[in-house]
C-alpha cells in the first residue's frame, strides 16, 4: 500500500491532467512508478518526466548501457520496484539473464564487453562511494568520452532520485509480484 495517494486521471487537477497525458503520449507509453506519487506537483512531475526522458531515451549511451546503470542503481538503492520495471527492460533490450542476476546478487557480472564492464564499474563505484576512482573514470572517459561520462553521472543520480522516491513513498508492485529485495526499513 502506498504511503501517498496515487491521482488517477478522474481526480486530476487540469494540470496535473495535463502532465498525465504527456507522459502517457510520450515513449513512455504509460504513468507508473514515481511519477504517480510525483504528479501531487504538476510542474515537478513535467519537469522530471522531461529529465527522465532526455537520460533514458536521448543520451550517448546505449539502450543496453543504461539498463545496466539503472540495474546497478536500483540494486544499490534496494527499490524493488525500481529493479522490477527496469529488470523488464533490460530483458526486453536482450540483456542476459545471467548479467541481470549477477547484478541482483551483488556479483560480477559474467561475459561484459569491455565498453559494458566499463559502465557497470563506473555506476557501481559511484553507488557505492559516492564518487569514482581515477582510474575508473579515466577508463570511462577514454572509452567513451566526457559528454558520455557526464550523462552516465546524471543517469545514475536521476536513477537514485527514482529509487528513494519509490522507496520513501512504497509504490507498490503490480499485484502477484514479489519483490526482489525488500523495502529499507523504516525507522521509528
Amino acid at each position: 500500500m502506498p504511503r501517498v495517494t496515487l491521482p488517477s486521471p478522474d481526480t486530476m487537477s487540469p494540470e496535473q491532467r495535463r502532465v498525465h497525458d504527456k507522459i502517457v503520449s510520450g515513449p513512455r507509453g504509460k504513468i507508473q512508478g514515481p511519477l504517480r506519487a510525483v504528479l501531487h506537483n504538476a510542474e515537478l512531475a513535467d519537469r522530471w518526466q522531461a529529465l527522465g526522458a532526455l537520460l533514458r531515451y536521448d543520451t550517448t549511451l546505449t539502450p543496453r548501457q543504461s539498463e545496466l546503470a539503472i540495474l546497478i542503481t536500483g540494486r544499490a538503492c534496494r527499490s524493488p520496484f525500481e529493479w522490477y520495471a527496469h529488470r523488464l527492460e533490460a530483458e526486453k533490450l536482450g540483456i542476459e539473464a545471467g548479467i541481470i542476476e549477477a547484478i541482483l546478487t551483488d556479483a560480477e557480472p559474467p561475459a561484459l564487453s569491455a565498453d559494458d564492464a566499463a559502465v557497470v564499474r563506473f555506476a557501481d563505484e559511484l553507488n557505492r562511494t559516492k564518487s569514482v576512482s581515477d582510474a575508473t573514470y579515466a577508463d570511462a572517459l577514454a572509452r567513451f568520452g566526457e559528454r558520455t561520462v557526464v550523462e552516465l553521472t546524471a543517469l545514475v543520480g536521476y536513477y537514485t532520485m527514482v529509487a528513494l522516491t519509490l522507496n520513501a513513498h512504497e509504490i507498490p508492485l503490480p499485484e502477484g509480484v514479489a519483490p526482489a529485495f525488500p523495502l529499507p526499513h523504516r525507522s521509528a
